[in-house]
């Protein structure tokens, strides 16, 4: 199955990226690399990730690539990776349902 990345997530990737490559442009591209390999795991096996433990719906789900947790939905045609946050980084679940629903309706 086809993973695509949303918008929302490619932002997410970007910002880690930046932040780390302050210190290191090395390891951020290191890091990249890794975050973006990991999800080539879901596009043969979608349902490996847990179930996102904010959200309700079973298609959105994560995976965990520490320290960062990938947030995915699985749609019938494609997977479609929402966000890509920092495992310590509690989310304010209102602003990230909004965003994950504008990111569902695309």
């Amino acid at each position: 199955m086809r993973v695509h990345w949303t918008e929302n997530a490619v932002k997410h990737l970007l910002s880690i990226y930046e932040y780390i490559a302050q210190n290191s442009p090395f390891y951020a591209g290191r890091t990249v690399d890794k975050l973006t390999k990991r999800t080539e795991q879901i596009a043969d096996f979608p349902m490996s990730g847990r179930k996102a433990p904010e959200y309700p719906a079973d298609d959105v789900r994560e995976l965990i690539e520490k320290p960062y947790r990938i947030i995915y939905r699985i749609k019938p045609d494609q997977i479609d990776v929402l966000a890509v946050v920092h495992g310590a980084q509690l989310l304010n679940i209102e602003n990230s349902i909004i965003n994950i629903v504008k990111e569902l309706k695309e």
